[in-house]
């Protein structure tokens, strides 16, 4: 070192140590110890935290696995390469088939897979497959942060080990238990099984999508036969790219639609094309092909290579394979929760958990090979599904473009008119045969077992009469009102919207299935909550609406029911009122024959067997003279049967549920979509939906009696309980029948629970009446209406009576005794019309040869017309007359008379100068004062003026006559047929629209 080079050295040491002595220096050593220090701190807390992050996330991870049995080595290689189906099916005590898997799988070995797909599988699933132990940590970690923050960018990093693990052994079930599970099982698994093992079994067990008929797939080799007609050693580079693309979105990526609809159309076919050029990328990115092989095999025309569908096989077993598996999956379930001390109610409660166990039960009974024993009687079953099959009056086929929900596919969808029927055994609740719809390859949803519909007027007995005769509210004959009322604005009609039938029997008014007698029966019970009687027998979709609404009592349920729970229901009636939950499995054995699973009919008296008598013998009646009439016209073979129809709003259902003393059937028919109507104008051809539901039925049980006679039992018959007895009651009111009601022939008799109702209060609701018609209806006549108007003496009830019929639902009282009652004739309703004060509307004459005649007056309160001649009232016509009278020489007019004597201006004058016409003798008229009548029930003419004529009033009134009510009335005629009163036979219900064909029950 030169002297200047030592020089300047010590010059800077002098200035080092000069500027050290600065107060900015002191305080830069000052901050650089604090900051060295605070990142020391921070580094130590670092650390500590990453320790006990670590430490809580090793205790969480092993607090997830900690009920996950140690597996021993051959168990999980078991599990693993169990992809055979082997349980079997066996009905009538006879094998059956196999359990039918909903996947296609072909099992191929690893040798015998093309190169290309193998490394597809690498590039887009596993690139680290040959290195990890089977998991990878930064993939678990990626999808945890993505998880956490709720990420839109959910990049999965699951190893194939790890699918392998959870599409075998575990579930598809989202949670960190599940996914804690797969890692600990997938890291123990990688002991166990070789890399090739593994990739093979993955191969053989990963969805692909659809094949060409439609149908699920899964395992490389049924892929390459389903999408492309080839072996799975045979694909080239671009099929084996488009096939590995498919697992990530299954259905989205398929080229096919489901259904057997064939290939989707070119921009259905985009999203797997584009998929397919992914994992090229992919495969040329890890080096698993060159950029020549990427380029040719990105331009290769992969639509070309598409196969073509096939028509597939159509079995007639599908509906009953499907119900069988559903079912059995259900069983096994219980099953394997009760082996893990899981309660079944907490299986029934918690969703995910009832999951859980039906996919392991799914999984069990394709592979460990059970022997499933149903209830199905299969000549029974093939019997039903052949009527099913070859019927051709169901309706019109609709048709509509859908899309599905999964991939976005937009297909037109077939609609035609399904079908659902079921029957069962009533004493045990055995599913002897079903019909699940028309075609499985239009849906194979079962419309016997899984489709709820709205059950229509088949809910009246179960849901309304039957817990009314059990409550003792009412007996078979009991009288119910039908008449019209506004409840919350609730305005509800029959069938026929017009129709009031009055006060009619209970028994009629299920026969005809009247809408307005069954709400308002309803509803004096509704408080009891009587659909706890649904749910006791077998209603699994209700809802607590459903126990407050009116409107339940004409079917509408929220949900309603399945076919196979209605005909349940029914069959507890026909079972004295025992419900036994209709079954399907009886018994299951494992492959060892040890039974794993047995059904117990467990009975439970739903309603007494009085009870359920009774509304059976209502119900034969239905079959008799009811909406039935039709289908047990066409039964081939006799027998003790009894039945209801019903329909729902704008005929979206149809259906008839019938029973024996052996068995139960129901039948019901509709569209998938209730816009769609049973009697639109393309339906016109096929008749009503009630006549289409009584002609499938008789035919089922025409059918079903041919193939089981001994089955159906036709020579059975419903046993009468000691407890219910014959009583006579007065027909008005349901009370004892009092000297009043049996002089004026109201006296009926019907079957009665004894051991909650009879009828021994004797009536008081009969009282003297003098009425007057008013537009068809009758009314009490007030003081100031004119005697010749009035028919005195008759039979009618007191307003007390009135007010207990039409009850808090009121309605018009007028329309308890409507001319169509059978009552009419013998009683008056007491009904006061609430007349104005208004004089009535005019009217306008005209001659017709030697006839007056005029319109009729617009006031509502009109009871009749007088007619004069000059200023000399020659005539009256009385309400319902006809509107005309026999004239002579001389001016006439006309003018309307109302029910408080007002009359109306004169008509315009009419004048004639005929000769009179001689005198003639008018016919009797019944209800009318027939006085000094002529033709058509005008009096005669008569040249004194009224107020020298002798009043109506002193003529010898009608209540002098033999009243009505006094002679031997219509009813108590020997009707034809069994020649008994019909106070002592059940009683005709009258016409309501229908031909016994069609149904009168709408809702």
């Amino acid at each position: 070192m030169t002297k200047h080079d030592k020089k300047r050295l010590n010059e800077l040491e002098d200035k080092f140590e000069s500027m050290k002595k600065t107060k900015w220096a002191k305080n830069s050593r000052i901050a650089s110890g604090v900051v060295w220090n605070l990142l020391l701190l921070f580094l130590v807390i670092g650390l500590t935290l990453t320790v006990f992050g670590a430490s809580v996330g090793a205790g969480y991870f092993a607090s997830l696995v900690s009920k996950e049995p140690l597996r021993p080595k051959d168990e999980m290689r078991s599990e693993i390469f169990s992809y055979e189906e082997t349980s079997e099916i066996y009905t009538n005590g006879k094998y059956l088939r196999k359990v039918r898997s909903d996947i296609d799988r072909k099992e191929v070995k690893l040798k015998d897979v093309s190169p290309h797909v193998i490394n597809a599988v690498y590039a887009t699933e596993d690139e680290y497959f040959n290195t990890h132990n089977g998991i990878v940590p930064k993939a678990v970690f990626r999808g945890l942060f993505q998880d956490v923050t709720n990420s839109d960018s959910q990049t999965g990093g699951s190893t194939l080990t790890q699918q392998l693990i959870k599409n075998q052994i575990l579930t598809n079930e989202i949670s960190y238990e599940r996914k804690a599970k797969e890692l600990l099982l997938a890291m123990r698994l990688e002991h166990f099984m070789t890399k090739d093992e593994i990739l093979e079994a993955y191969l053989n067990i990963i969805p692909y999508g659809r094949n060409s008929n439609g149908g699920n797939v899964a395992g490389i080799e049924a892929a390459a036969e389903g999408i492309f007609n080839k072996k799975a050693s045979d694909l080239n580079l671009a099929q084996a790219a488009y096939i590995a693309g498919i697992p990530q979105a299954p259905f989205a990526y398929t080229p096919f639609y489901n259904g057997n609809s064939g290939l989707k159309d070119p921009e259905g076919l985009n999203p797997g094309i584009n998929r397919m050029k992914t994992v090229l990328f992919r495969m040329r990115e890890t080096e698993y092909i060159t950029e020549q092989e990427y380029n040719e095999a990105v331009a290769y025309d992969i639509t070309k290579d598409f196969r073509k569908a096939a028509p597939a096989a159509k079995g007639k077993d599908e509906y009953l394979t499907d119900e069988i598996q559903r079912e059995t999956i259900k069983k096994l379930a219980g099953v394997l929760a009760e082996k893990d001390k899981i309660d079944a109610s907490r299986l029934e409660e918690d969703g995910k958990l009832k999951e859980k166990y039906e996919i392991l039960a799914e999984r069990s009974m394709r592979n460990d090979g059970y022997k499933i024993y149903s209830t199905v009687d299969l000549p029974l079953y093939n019997a039903l599904n052949e009527v099913a099959e070859n019927y051709t009056r169901y309706g019109y086929t609709y048709t509509q473009e859908t899309t599905d929900k999964e991939s976005g596919e937009k297909t037109l969808e077939k609609l035609p008119v399904q079908i659902g029927a079921s029957l069962l055994d009533n004493k045990t609740g055995k599913v002897l045969a079903f019909v699940g719809g028309r075609d499985h390859e239009i849906t194979s949803v079962n419309h016997a077992t899984q489709a709820t519909r709205q059950p229509g007027s088949t809910i009246k007995p179960l849901l309304v009469y039957a817990p009314a005769i059990e409550y003792g509210v009412i007996g078979a004959g009991s009288p119910v009102v039908d008449v019209k009322f506004n409840y919350k604005g609730w305005e509800p009609n029959n069938f026929l919207a017009n129709q009031e039938l009055g006060i009619i029997p209970a028994r009629q008014a299920l026969t005809t299935s009247q809408n307005l007698a069954a709400v308002r029966l309803y509803m004096q019970i509704i408080d009891r909550r009587p659909a706890d009687y649904l749910k006791k027998m077998g209603f699994s979709s209700l809802i607590e609406g459903d126990y407050h609404n009116p409107s339940a009592a004409l079917g509408g349920l929220s949900k309603g029911g399945t076919v196979q729970e209605n005909t349940g229901a029914y069959a507890t009636l026909a079972n004295g009122g025992k419900h036994v939950e209709p079954y399907i499995i009886d018994k299951i054995l494992d492959r060892d024959g040890k039974v794993v699973y047995q059904h117990e009919v467990k009975p439970v008296q739903v309603f007494s067997p009085e009870t359920a008598y009774i509304v059976t013998d209502m119900l034969r009646d239905v079959a008799t003279s009811g909406t039935a009439q039709v289908m047990k016209s066409k039964l081939n073979f006799g027998m003790d049967i009894a039945a209801k129809s019903g329909t729902t709003n704008s005929y979206s259902d149809g259906w008839l549920l019938g029973y024996n003393p052996n068995v139960s059937l129901g039948v019901w028919i509709g569209y998938k979509y209730q816009k769609y109507q049973l009697q639109s104008s393309p339906n016109a051809q096929y008749g009503t939906s009630s006549s289409r539901t009584n002609d499938l039925y008789a035919r089922f049980m025409n059918a079903a009696n041919q193939a089981r006679p001994d089955t159906i039992g036709k020579e059975s018959r419903f046993q009468r309980p000691k407890g219910v007895v014959n009583r006579s009651f007065c027909g008005i009111s349901g009370l004892a029948p009092s000297a009043a009601c049996s002089a004026a022939g109201l006296v009926r008799s019907d079957l009665f629970n004894a051991n909650v109702m009879l009828p021994n209060k004797p009536d008081d609701s009969i009282i003297s009446s003098s009425s007057v018609s008013v537009k068809g209806t009758r009314y009490a006549a007030l003081p100031s209406t004119p005697g010749e108007f009035i028919t005195a003496g008759g039979t009618g009830v007191n307003l007390e009576f009135i007010k207990r019929m039409l009850g808090p639902l009121g309605g018009d009282a007028s329309k308890l005794f409507p001319a169509n009652s059978s009552f009419t004739s013998r009683i008056v309703s007491g009904s006061v019309f609430p007349a104005d004060s208004a004089a009535p509307a005019g009217v306008s004459a005209s001659q017709n040869g030697s006839t007056l005649t005029w319109s009729a007056s617009p006031s509502n309160d009109v009871i009749g017309y007088y007619i004069y001649n000059g200023g000399t009232r020659v005539g009256t016509v009385r309400d319902g007359q006809s509107l005309s009278f026999p004239i002579g020489s001389g001016t006439y007019t006309v003018r309307a008379v109302d029910i408080t004597g007002l009359t109306s201006g004169p008509s315009n004058a009419v004048a004639n100068v005929a000769a009179p016409k001689p005198e003639t003798t008018p016919p009797a008229d019944s209800d009318q004062d027939q006085g000094d009548k002529k033709e058509d029930g005008a009096t005669k003419p008569d040249a004194k003026p009224d107020t020298d004529k002798k009043p109506d009033s002193d003529k010898k009134p009608d209540a002098d006559k033999k009243p009505e009510g006094d002679k031997k009335p219509e009813g108590d005629k020997k009707p034809e047929g069994d020649k008994k009163p019909e106070g002592d036979k059940k009683p005709k219900p009258p016409a309501n629209g229908g031909d016994g064909g069609s149904d009168s029950d709408g809702d």
